[in-house]
């Protein structure tokens, strides 16, 4: 017997293990099949069933969405003294510090007061936002944004900013998931 014809038998049934009913329904197939699924011993298919909950979808979106907008949050609370009262450290930082790498050299940044309140208020706004899963693709798109920036100000750091920007365009492309206020809103507004 050659492989071909071998193949053929296993793959498809013989019309003896049709169903009487119809011609083209198979039989269960048999326990020995080689397309039959491994997974049958009691500890592999718990441990299939644990794997797949958690590599659920929803589950990898919202981890996704916190595990960006954790360190923007963190950034952003220790910018502020206050409701919007920057400390000194956060304007001292844009003035004196920080530079854009353009080319051509390192260029200050233009109106660094202004650069460092909109900054402070996107670093806890938006992760805010991607937490709660509310606008999400807007904040994710925000938080691409300043990540571009920042790559310009500190060139360096561009396995940690690549990181950052691969995650939130993750969620700008599948956007926030059912645990979200986004999937909330959504449903509510289909079923009006």
């Amino acid at each position: 017997m050659n492989a071909i014809s071998r193949f053929t038998r296993t793959t498809r049934p013989p019309a003896s293990q049709t169903s009487p009913t119809s011609r083209h329904s198979p039989m269960p197939i048999h326990p020995n099949h080689p397309t039959r699924p491994t997974f049958r011993t009691a500890p592999a298919a718990t441990l299939h069933r644990w794997m797949q909950f958690l590599a659920a979808p929803w589950l990898a979106q919202w981890l996704l969405r916190v595990a960006v907008a954790v360190p923007f949050l963190k950034s952003g609370l220790l910018k502020w003294n206050g409701f919007l009262q920057l400390n000194d450290v956060a304007i001292t930082l844009f003035t004196d510090e920080f530079q854009l790498h353009l080319p051509g050299g390192p260029y200050p940044f233009p109106a660094p007061a202004v650069v460092a309140f909109l900054s402070g208020c996107g670093e806890v706004v938006l992760p805010l936002m991607l937490i709660a899963g509310l606008g999400t693709r807007l904040a994710a798109f925000g938080l691409m944004a300043m990540t571009l920036v920042i790559q310009l100000t500190v060139p360096d750091g561009w396995p940690v900013h690549l990181t950052w920007f691969a995650m939130a365009f993750a969620i700008a492309a599948w956007g926030p998931g059912p645990t979200s206020l986004d999937h909330f809103a959504a449903r509510r507004w289909l079923r009006t």
